[in-house]
């Protein structure tokens, strides 16, 4: 299981390993014990397991944004310490393949598994609630949502018991993340983490877009809504555009590595810099899925401390969907060094200072709020 590691020169990893696998066997033995000493088996597989509450399965979505956080926060507490350690000429406690398996699995973590479960779980709270809503408009795809997004985040979690992550960083480039220079299966948990919890992203969006326009209460008009459920919708179209980005360009790497399509090798009629564009065609966009419902929150936060209502409400609405689009044309400013024309990076240039405009729009709407 360790065969790769090697214990003579970094003698402080195998059980820095092994007592973060024995910590979590604990916690999980003590859940189950106490589950069946109370009988609450029963109670924890219709409430809650397979319940379709859209409030219980944002709570549910908040618990594993918070159980990742644990594990991102511990990911990054060991590459500080590993860092600090290694001075002087020191290599640390950490052997290098580790460390880079850390690295990655850090910023999958956070960015697929800590940040998109925690807004996904106040959408599902509080939306429904917002727009006068029963439920969602698909209360099973709600509940199969929520389970492909933890499926991806145990893959994640269970792949240095088992096997190893991918030692590619969270954007698995290649040829780096190519079966040539990745032949273990790191870079294969790393894709199936990322496709099944993506394909769960992607119901959800479809999900929350169908609620929106089918489901609001009589009378309720959509410049009537709330500024939160406005910056949701937003972000919902961003999943539903985006996230289908991502499942084909990791569908093209999965081809490459398992049947030698060579999308991404250059030497034989691919091109990586196709994988880099794609990857950064979704990643943009996830940057705005993530801080638009954030600035629903502080702008529904501001009004009611404020005692005010919400200045400039329609101009926000649309300063949120000029970040929306915008969002999609400003990809390329992730890698300038890519060897683009002048003209090609003019554009994007410009495009990334335009989406600064309806950013300010809302700043200075929190502002005259308050």
């Amino acid at each position: 299981m360790f065969g790769k590691l090697t214990l003579e020169a970094f003698p402080f990893h195998v059980p820095i390993v092994m007592g973060t696998l024995s910590v979590v066997a604990i916690l999980g033995l003590a859940l189950v014990i106490a589950l069946t000493k109370y009988q609450k088996w029963g109670y924890l597989w219709r409430e809650w397991i397979t319940s379709v509450d859209h409030k219980r399965l944002g709570v549910m979505y908040i618990i594993l944004a918070m159980v990742m956080l644990l594990r991102g926060f511990a990911d990054a507490i060991m590459m500080r310490t590993q860092l600090a350690a290694a001075t002087n000429g020191a290599a640390g406690y950490l052997p290098p393949e580790h460390y880079d398996q850390i690295f990655t699995a850090h910023g999958v973590i956070m960015i697929i598994f800590m940040a998109m479960p925690f807004m996904i779980g106040l959408m599902n709270i509080v939306v429904p609630l917002q727009i006068g809503a029963r439920d969602v408009a698909f209360p099973f795809l709600n509940n199969l949502s929520f389970w492909l997004a933890v499926s991806g985040a145990l893959l994640v979690n269970i792949s240095l018991a088992v096997g190893e992550f991918a030692k590619t960083g969270w954007v698995a480039y290649p040829p780096l993340s190519e079966l040539t220079f990745s032949p273990d299966s790191g870079v294969d948990y790393y894709i199936w983490a990322l496709q099944i919890s993506g394909i769960g992203t992607t119901l959800t969006g479809v999900n929350f877009l169908v609620t929106v326009l089918k489901m609001r209460t009589r009378g309720m008009k959509l410049m009537q809504m709330p500024i939160f459920t406005w910056t949701c919708t937003w972000a919902n179209i961003l999943i539903v555009a985006s996230f289908p980005i991502l499942t084909g360009a990791l569908a093209m790497l999965t081809l490459d590595r398992y049947l030698d399509f060579h999308f991404f090798t250059n030497d034989l009629g691919g091109n990586a810099m196709m994988y880099i564009n794609l990857f950064w065609a979704w990643g943009h966009p996830e940057v705005y899925i993530l801080v638009l419902p954030a600035f629903g929150i502080f702008s529904e936060i501001i009004s009611t401390f404020s005692g005010k209502r919400l200045f400039g409400y329609t101009s926000m609405v649309f300063a949120s969907g000029a970040i929306s689009v915008l969002g999609f044309i400003v990809w390329l400013h992730h890698f300038f060094t890519m060897g683009s024309s002048a003209d090609v990076n003019a554009f994007f240039g410009v495009t990334t200072m335009i989406i600064a405009v309806p950013t300010g729009v809302k700043l200075f709407n929190w502002l005259f709020t308050m």
